[in-house]
């Protein structure tokens, strides 16, 4: 009888172990998920500028010659590019 208490006891402690860790590790995660959420934030408020930027362009582009509009949509793709990279690189977070 002595052995199945023991038995039972040392279970309890390992799952109390377990939930311990559970609970670090759930804490942890809620961490990420906050930065991972402040950094989309941020992302999206560079992108919100960044396209009001683009819009400014793009108004006074109507003056460049084709010459400098191509090397401006050539920029501001490469721009494009680096934030959806960003915001992939945060999405699997």
């Amino acid at each position: 009888m002595q052995e199945k208490i023991k038995h039972i006891k040392d279970k309890v402690q390992l799952l109390v172990k377990q939930y311990q860790q559970l609970q670090k590790e759930n804490l942890q995660l809620q961490s990420s998920l906050e930065k991972a959420h402040f950094t989309n934030k941020e992302l999206q408020e560079q992108i919100r500028q960044l396209q009001h930027k683009i819009d400014t362009v793009k108004i006074s582009a109507s003056q460049l010659s084709k010459e400098e509009k191509a090397t401006l949509e050539k920029r501001i793709d490469s721009y494009l590019k680096e934030i959806n990279t960003c915001l992939s690189l945060i999405n699997k977070d």
